[in-house]
C-alpha cells in the first residue's frame, strides 16, 4: 500500500508539473484587430445583422424554451458532461455588453474570450471563422442595440475537474481550428453562396459531421473529406448524411429541401429535435435566394463513402396484412393499438400533418437513435407561419423495453422500408440517456430558472 501510495503521489506531482510546463508552453491564441468602425445606432445595419444572426442560429443555442432570446442556458451534452450557452445579451454584468466590436470578432470567429481564455468548442468558431469582417460588424451592431439586455449569470459547466480548465483548449484549437478563409469549389454564384452558408454561418457540419478523438469535426469542408457531411449522432439524434446517398438526400429534390428549410416538412416528413430548432429559428427566415442556393449545393454533394446509392426494390405486403386485421407478430399488433391513427395502415401518414413512416429515411436510417428518442420522448414540429399548426408527436415510455424494441424493428423493415434491426440494449441505453438528458424550458429546475449568484462563462 505505501508503495502505491509513493507512486501515485509522485505522478501527482509529475502530472502537475507536466502541467504547468505546457501551461508556460501555450500556442498563442490567434486574435485579430478588424480596424473596422460601426455605428450601432444604424436601422439598417441593425436589420442586416439580424438576418446575418438568423443565418448563423444564434438564437437556438443561446436561448432555452420559454426564456428570453440570447440570455443562454441551453445544455449541450458531451460525451464528458454538459456546458451551457452563454448570455450574449448586451447586459453589461452578465452578457456581452461590454464587448469591442473586435472583443466580438475575436470570440465569435476564433474562440477567445474578451478576457483572453479560450471558448469551448461547442461554439462553432471554426465555421465561423470563414465569415467577413463586416458581416460580423452588422451582427454586433444589431446585438447591441437590436437585442434587449437581460441579466441572467451563466451557468458553470458539468465538465469534470481537468476537462474544464480552459488554458488547453489553446492546444486544440491550434490543431483542431486552423486559420482559414472561404474557397469556393466552383464557378457559379449561387453555389457558392450556398457551400459558403452550408460552411460557414449555417455551420451545418457542426451536427451533420462526425467528430474525432478530440471532438473536432472530421472535415470542415466537402474538398477535405467526403466525410463533411456525411452523418453523426449529436445529442441523441441522428442528424442525418446530407451527401448524395439513398439513406441521406438522395432521394430528396432542389425544391423538396427548400420547403423543408422554409416550412420544417414536407409531404413525407418533418423536422424534429434539434432540426426543428434550426427551422424555427432560422431557416425559416432566410430568403428564398438563399435557400434554394444552399439546397443547390448540397444537391452537389456524392455520396458518403460505402453508403449505398440505392437500395433493392420491395413490394409493400405490410398494407394489405394490416387492412385484413392480420398482425402477424407482436410489433404489427402494437403499431395498429399505438401509431394507426395518425401513421395509417400504408404507413403514408396525412401529408404535411402527420410524416410518413414508408419511404421517410429518417425511419430506416443505419443508425435507429432519431426513432428511438422520438418514439420514447416524443418531439414537436417547428412553429412557423408558413404552414398548418406545429403537430405533436406524444411520447410513449410507458412501454416496456421489449415493446419498444418490437415496434421500432417493425416499423423499420414494413412497407418498402429496409434497416438493421435493434436489440432491446439498444432500448436501455436510449431510455438511460433520456434519464441523465438535460432537459430545457419549463421542465428546468429552479435553480436553473432564478439565476444563481455565481455562474461562469461556458462557451
Amino acid at each position: 500500500m505505501k508503495k502505491w501510495l509513493k507512486f501515485a503521489l509522485i505522478a501527482g506531482v509529475g502530472g502537475l508539473i507536466a502541467a504547468f510546463a505546457l501551461g508556460q508552453l501555450l500556442p498563442h491564441l490567434r486574435t485579430t484587430s478588424s480596424g473596422l468602425s460601426v455605428d450601432i445606432n444604424d436601422p439598417a445595419l441593425i436589420k442586416k445583422g439580424e438576418y446575418i444572426a438568423r443565418t448563423a442560429d444564434c438564437v437556438a443555442c443561446h436561448s432555452t424554451l420559454g426564456g428570453e432570446e440570447y440570455a443562454g442556458g441551453l445544455p449541450m451534452l458531451t460525451p464528458l458532461g454538459a456546458v451551457y450557452s452563454t448570455n450574449i445579451t448586451p447586459d453589461k454584468e452578465t452578457g456581452i455588453g461590454n464587448y469591442s466590436l473586435d472583443d466580438f470578432i475575436n470570440a465569435t470567429k476564433h474562440g477567445v474570450r474578451k478576457d483572453g481564455s479560450a471558448l469551448y468548442p461547442a461554439m462553432p468558431y471554426p465555421s465561423y471563422q470563414i465569415m467577413p469582417d463586416e458581416d460580423l460588424a452588422a451582427m454586433y451592431a444589431y446585438f447591441m442595440s437590436g437585442v434587449k439586455p437581460v441579466r441572467l449569470e451563466n451557468l458553470p459547466s458539468e465538465l469534470p475537474p481537468v476537462f474544464n480548465w480552459r488554458w488547453p483548449l489553446a492546444y486544440w484549437q491550434a490543431i483542431f481550428a486552423p486559420e482559414r478563409e472561404f474557397k469556393p469549389d466552383s464557378d457559379d454564384e449561387v453555389l457558392n453562396r450556398g457551400q459558403y452558408l452550408v460552411e460557414g454561418p449555417g455551420h451545418c457540419g457542426s451536427c451533420h459531421t462526425e467528430r474525432g478523438i478530440g471532438f473536432q469535426e472530421v472535415s470542415l469542408t466537402n474538398a477535405g473529406s467526403d466525410r463533411f457531411l456525411a452523418g453523426a449522432i449529436i445529442d441523441g439524434w441522428r442528424a442525418k448524411s446530407l451527401r448524395g446517398e439513398h439513406r441521406g438526400l438522395g432521394l430528396w429534390g432542389e425544391n423538396e429541401l427548400v420547403e423543408f428549410f422554409k416550412t420544417g416538412r414536407t409531404d413525407i416528413t418533418a423536422a424534429f429535435g434539434a432540426m426543428a430548432e434550426v427551422v424555427e429559428h432560422s431557416t425559416q427566415y432566410w430568403t428564398d435566394q438563399d435557400l434554394h442556393a444552399m439546397s443547390a449545393y448540397l444537391k452537389t454533394l456524392s455520396p458518403a463513402p460505402g453508403k449505398e446509392v440505392t437500395l433493392p426494390a420491395r413490394e409493400d405486403t405490410t398494407t394489405q396484412k394490416l387492412l385484413d386485421g392480420v398482425y402477424d407478430s407482436r410489433g404489427a399488433l402494437l403499431y395498429v393499438e399505438y401509431c394507426t391513427v395518425c401513421h395509417r395502415a400504408d404507413g403514408k401518414g396525412v401529408p404535411r400533418i402527420f410524416p410518413a413512416l414508408d419511404g421517410n429515411t429518417a425511419v430506416f436510417s443505419d443508425h435507429a437513435d432519431s426513432v428511438l428518442q422520438i418514439t420514447m420522448s416524443g418531439g414537436r414540429m417547428p412553429d412557423t407561419p408558413h404552414d398548418r399548426m406545429a403537430f405533436s408527436m406524444p411520447e410513449f415510455s410507458m412501454l416496456s423495453d421489449a415493446d419498444i424494441a418490437e415496434v421500432v424493428n417493425y416499423v423499420r423493415n414494413s412497407w418498402t422500408n429496409q434497416a438493421s434491426e435493434i436489440t432491446v440494449d439498444d432500448v436501455v441505453k436510449m431510455r438511460h440517456f433520456l434519464s441523465i438528458k438535460p432537459r430545457v424550458g419549463t421542465d428546468l429546475p429552479p435553480e436553473f430558472i432564478t439565476p444563481p449568484s455565481q455562474g461562469g462563462r461556458n462557451e
